[in-house]
């Protein structure tokens, strides 16, 4: 799989195609799902430039090839009546793009602990997804994303959008057997890694490529936090 910068268009359309060409996703699922979420309802600026953008409170927007990037690698295990758990969902706009990879009977938790960013997503999504908030497919919750969201576990995937120091225990207890979850860790040297939850005392962990993400902290430390999200 190639990665890069270069995939940045002038329409999502565009966008999307790009980041199929780069061979970032190689699914037509996927790429449907990009397709019926325009990032331009989400990303304050620059909305098909294929880099993250600043949406306020130290928090980003990731760069689309990295949201690419986490569909491709969970799309195994995401099925029509999956449970999903978006940590550090942002704007909303991964939560919007895995609703559309589900069935009605399928629930995305996007979780995030600033609640103006909570409101932004709810925002967002309301633009031309309002639909998956009133019918309870999609729900987002203001709380700490290092504790996950106990109340609809287990999930079969999980994303989490920021970096931590170590994989979050509470995270693994509440991803199901048979699911996984994609994670940056580390602090100055970060990995992105898969992780597959084979039985409820085995995982098997890959890792997938290096990264640099803001660090998935407190709510406290994030809003004192300045340093700039690259992926």
């Amino acid at each position: 799989m190639a990665f890069g910068w270069r995939a940045s268009g002038s329409t999502n359309a565009e966008l999307v195609d790009n980041l199929n060409r780069q061979g970032l996703f190689k699914s037509e699922r996927i790429k449907e799902a990009m397709l019926a979420v325009d990032r331009g309802d989400f990303a304050p600026a620059n909305p098909y430039m294929d880099a993250p953008i600043s949406i306020g409170y130290s928090a980003t927007i990731s760069a689309p090839h990295m949201h690419a990037t986490a569909l491709h690698y969970l799309e195994d295990v995401i099925k029509n009546d999956s449970r999903i758990l978006d940590v550090g969902s942002s704007s909303g706009y991964l939560v919007a793009c895995f609703a559309k990879m589900i069935g009605p009977k399928g629930k995305v938790v996007g979780i995030e602990h600033i609640p103006q960013l909570v409101q932004l997503s709810i925002n967002n999504l309301k633009k031309n997804h309002a639909t998956l908030l009133e019918n309870g497919v999609v729900k987002i919750i203001e709380g700490d994303g290092r504790l996950g969201y106990e109340q609809d576990a287990p999930y079969d995937a999980i994303h989490v959008g920021a970096a931590a120091p170590e994989i979050p225990s509470k995270l693994l207890d509440q991803l199901a057997v048979g699911g996984r979850m994609v994670i940056p860790v580390g602090r100055d040297n970060q990995e992105f890694l898969q992780i597959d939850k084979i039985s409820e005392d085995k995982l098997v962990k890959k890792r997938l490529m290096g990264v640099i993400y803001v660090p998935l902290t407190s709510k406290e430390e994030q809003i004192g936090h300045r340093r700039i999200q690259y992926v």
